[in-house]
Formats: C-alpha cells, structure tokens, sequence
C-alpha cells in the first residue's frame, strides 16, 4: 500500500524536483499516474489555481482543485486559501498555449488516489502523520495526506484539558494521529493516546523534585498544573496564578492507586516554553489502549 502524505511532505524530494524539472519527465509523471507536488502562485478570478513550475505553466482548473467542489459540497475558500503553498496534483494533459507548453493538472486526482489507494486501506487505530491546517475553539483541522482534511476535537487531543486547541498546536505543525474510523463522508480523529499512559508519563517524575509545569485551571479546591500533555497534578490554592502561567512545583507525592499526583507551587511566571509533543506511539495499528493504572479502579480506555 503506497503511504500519502500531508502536502508539503514531498516538495523538496528529489523525486518530485527530478519531475518537475523538464518536459519529457513531466509526461513520464503523467502516464505513471505519479502524484507531485508544486506551490501554487495564484487563483485567478474564476477561481482556478496557477502553479509554479520549473519546466513550464501549471494550471489547475476550479473543478480539478479538490474533492466536493464540482458537487458544491466544498466551498471555493478551499481553492483560495492555497495560495502561496504546496498542492499535490498529478498532471492531466500538457498543451500549448501561445506557443508556450501549459501543464493541466488535477489535485482532485490526487486527492482521489489518496483515499482509495491508501486512507481507506487502513484499519482503526492506524497511525497516521498529519499537518495543522487551521484550529477553532472546538478543534484542531489538519491534513491527513494531499490535503483532505479532518478534525481532531479538542476532548481528544489531550488528557490534560486545555482551553484551546492552540495551548498545544500551532498551525503549520506536523503531527501524529490515529485514525477512529469512516462514516462515508468525513474521517474521525484521536490523538490522545499516541502522548502515553499516565503510568508512562509519571515514570518520568518523582516526589521530592521541583519541575516546571503549565497552569491549565484554577478551581477553588486546588490548581491543575500540566506537567506532560497526558499528565496532570493538584496543587494547593495559591492567589495570583492564572491559567497559561508556567509555574515550578514541588511533587509531593504520586499515587498510581488514585491516579493522583499532589503538588506544590514554588513560583509562577509568564513565559511560554516551546510546544512539544513526546510520542509513545509513532506508528502501527492500536486496537486498545488503557490510559489508567491496572491498581486504578477508574478506568479510562480505548477501543479501535
């Protein structure tokens, strides 16, 4: 099964430079059925795509710029909004035009060839790369190979809560996903359980150190202090602290029976450390997965 990926991922390939570097490779790539890539320069008023090519023009036109919009069911800030970067395509037909070869190319091809030939191969649980396309308040959008886009909700990007997608992506960002499954339209995303169990995460720490960690809540019983994307503590009302602070705590304990990890704040401060993802899961295909401790009668589990 030939693996697709997120636009971008192959531009500055040497197979895909060798392709797009003259004509008669152009016409290699186009009987091949070979998906490429270029960036698009600009959108012409009838909305179709013009793209930056080594060897000659390219032109991809409105109906050819992605899957749904010759049905109406994707609207034209789809083609709009690629302006300036890569898009996947293979090449249709190459013409003259005032006596200048003109590349006619599809990302709806490619786009096609993507779902058939490899995301509807897959079974649940698969692990897949993704790139951040754009994020709203209840979710993270991003491209799952030639820029066919799904969702990853903001409930499952993390086990520790966040107030917004953007407290742990940044449009731009290549990502891991898992994919939950199909429903003839659009594709279901997780990514929770790619970040570690809480056991995995915990190893990491021990009580009596003074780490750094990230306020995500303020209650007031106590404030949650994220310590790994999967992973959270309780520290002791303090004044002052407000949610997107990094704080450095004491670990006062770790309990994996209650799945609980007290802490202490020693000191807050505004400063945003780089947003990082540690992957405990980079690939295959998980069919379950249990984020509580065995000792921990809260269960909290998957099943693909």
């Amino acid at each position: 099964m030939r693996i697709y990926v997120p636009e971008g991922g192959i531009i500055n390939s040497e197979e895909n430079m060798g392709y797009l570097g003259s004509l008669p490779a152009m016409y290699d790539a186009m009987h091949r059925g070979t998906v490429l890539e270029a960036r698009a320069e600009s959108c012409t008023p009838t909305h179709d795509l013009v793209v930056g090519l080594p060897s000659c023009k390219g032109f991809i036109p409105r109906e050819e710029c992605a899957l749904g919009i010759a049905e109406g069911k994707t609207k034209d800030i789809a083609i709009i909004s690629r302006v300036g970067k890569p898009v996947a395509f293979t090449v249709k037909d190459i013409v003259e035009e005032d006596g200048k070869p003109v590349a006619i190319l599809s990302r709806t091809e490619a786009q096609r060839r993507c779902m058939e030939d490899y995301l509807l191969q897959l079974p649940a649980g698969s692990v897949i790369d993704a790139a951040v396309t754009h994020i709203e308040q209840f979710g993270c959008f991003v491209d799952i190979g030639c820029g066919i886009c799904s969702m990853i909700p903001i409930d499952a990007i993390s086990v520790s809560r966040i107030s917004h997608p953007s407290d742990r992506f940044e449009v731009g960002d290549r990502v891991k996903a898992i994919l939950r499954g199909y429903d003839g339209e659009k594709f279901y995303l997780s990514h929770k359980e790619l970040l570690g169990t809480w056991e995995e995460n915990a190893e990491r720490f021990r009580a009596g150190e003074t780490v750094r960690g990230t306020v995500r809540s303020v209650e007031p019983y106590g404030i949650f202090i994220e310590l790994a994307p999967n992973l959270a503590g309780l520290a002791e009302p303090r004044s002052g602290v407000y949610p997107g602070q990094t704080a450095s705590v004491y670990i006062k304990s770790i309990n994996p029976e209650k799945m609980k990890i007290k802490l202490i704040i020693v000191d807050t401060y505004d400063y945003s450390p780089e947003r990082r993802c540690e992957y405990f899961i980079s690939g295959g295909v998980v069919d379950y997965w249990r984020y509580s401790p065995a000792e921990c009668n809260k269960v909290i589990e998957t099943y693909f």
